[in-house]
């Protein structure tokens, strides 16, 4: 194990309503969702019609650019429906769940005896390789590309995330098996980070066959960018993958199991969450089926993920292929009497102590604050200094160019300034901090797309 790393920069954001450990339900949804939108770059490829029957792993949609890629329905069940969009663009095939699932067997496999083309070409089949995320740019790996390394994070240190060790209990066994399938994809090693605190009390700390490393700080030290940051940067024309802690269990059940199991502890969180606890269902979940979930039934936006880098799905939208939290938080459509000219907020939560609150907090270092999404203000001008990000983004980076290079479109300076060592949820933090109220994260986007067609 490699020593300690230590982040000293980050924060940690006191917001109310923490999953506790419990699973209140498990929701066998009626209809489940796959959504192209789920997967950075893909160009979908439509392999079903309405009415055709699937299995838990038959083939939905595939890659245009590269048709080995596969993408499979998690229930079995009937399609219902392919829901279009402008210009017919394909938003989601629905498929109507079985009241008793059927897998498509992939049948049993050591992977001790498999080679590196028989484990791609079962991930490939299965549909698990877009669980399968390659840096730079966040999109779905290439095949045809061996990565310097593969790169998981076993804890999250997002808002309210779940609890990995209690979402994986039980599944040591098909987390180990995992590690040992994508281990031979690599001459680099599969790196695993652990939480420094949970370190000698996780299961996972006893994982062979991978390159295990030990972090402590605040939020971000569980993203997996900042982790790879401080293990082995990526440069350019480099190349390495990461994967999910719950997409990594999924893998190595495959395997043991020959069966695409997609089923997953889903943490339900937020201020708006009236019983903040764990479900037990499978991507693609209508979120209108945590209904009983919600504190009030209107004025309340649902989160596919967390509040700073999950997607707003809406009631009416899914639960996201890589997701295991969902958040709900009050919409902030309420103005408050003088505004920031008001410095007595004592349930306002500021980062940068602009509230007399501030003192209060020394007091209540454990105070959590129900926050809404208002954003205080509008967008104004970009007058910040990078030691000002830097103050919560622990990666050797210039955050403050490397946003004014994504506005300017520069390629050369992106690239300078380490366009190809970040992802939005990177720069999350950045975003909340922010006084000019830009919306970081989406330049981060709009400059890796830009990117990505400059180096197609």
């Amino acid at each position: 194990m490699s020593n300690n790393i230590t982040l000293k920069k980050g924060l940690d954001i006191p917001i109310k309503g923490a999953a506790e450990l419990k699973t209140s339900k498990a929701i066998m949804p009626g209809v489940v969702a796959l959504c192209p939108s789920d997967f950075k770059g893909l160009n979908p490829r439509l392999l079903v019609r309405e009415g055709d029957r699937v299995l838990a792993g038959s083939p939905v949609l595939a890659d245009k650019k590269c048709p080995d890629i596969l993408f499979t329905s998690a229930v079995s069940g009937t399609v219902e429906q392919v829901v279009r969009g402008d210009k017919r663009k394909l938003l989601a095939v629905l498929v109507k769940a079985d009241e008793v699932q059927e897998y498509l067997d992939f049948g049993v496999k050591e992977v001790s005896d498999l080679s590196a083309a028989e484990i791609k070409e079962t991930l490939l089949k299965s549909g698990l390789w877009a669980g399968m995320i390659q840096r730079p740019y966040g999109i779905i790996a290439d095949p045809a590309v061996k990565p310097k390394a593969i790169f998981v994070s076993a804890f999250n240190t997002a808002p309210l995330a779940a609890d990995l060790e209690y979402a994986l209990s039980g599944e040591a066994e098909a987390v180990q098996a995992g590690v040992k399938a994508l281990a031979k994809l690599t001459d680099g090693g599969v790196h695993v980070s652990l939480c420094e605190e949970q370190y000698s009390s996780s299961p996972l700390h006893k994982l062979e066959g991978a390159t295990l490393h030990t972090f402590s700080g605040k939020h971000p030290a569980g993203n997996v960018g900042v982790q790879i940051s401080h293990i082995s940067p990526i440069k350019k024309e480099e190349t390495v993958w990461t994967v999910s802690l719950v997409m990594l269990a999924a893998i190595g059940k495959l395997f043991l199991t020959g069966k695409y199991d997609l089923r997953r502890k889903v943490a339900v969180t937020g201020p708006m969450a009236s019983e903040p606890s764990y479900i037990e269902t499978v991507p693609g979940m209508p979120m209108k089926e945590i209904a009983g979930f919600c504190a009030e039934t209107e004025g309340v936006r649902v989160v596919s993920g967390d509040v700073l880098s999950g997607a707003a799905v809406g009631a009416e939208g899914y639960l996201r292929f890589q997701d295991n939290q969902i958040t709900l938080i009050k919409e902030g459509t309420k103005k408050e009497l003088l505004g920031w000219a008001r410095p007595f907020r004592f349930n306002q939560y500021s980062a940068d102590h602009t509230y007399f609150n501030w003192c209060l907090g020394w007091l209540m270092p454990n105070k959590k604050y129900a926050m809404d999404t208002n954003l205080h203000g509008g967008p104004r001008a970009f007058v910040m200094s990078d030691a000002y990000y830097g103050k919560v983004l622990p990666m050797d980076i210039y955050p403050l160019y490397l946003i004014k290079a994504c506005l300017a479109g520069d390629i050369e300076k992106m690239e300078k300034f380490g366009i190809y060592e970040v992802l939005p949820e990177d720069l999350a933090l950045c975003e909340y901090i922010d006084p000019s109220k830009m919306y970081i994260q989406d330049i981060i986007e709009n400059g890796i797309n830009q990117m990505l067609k400059e180096m197609a």
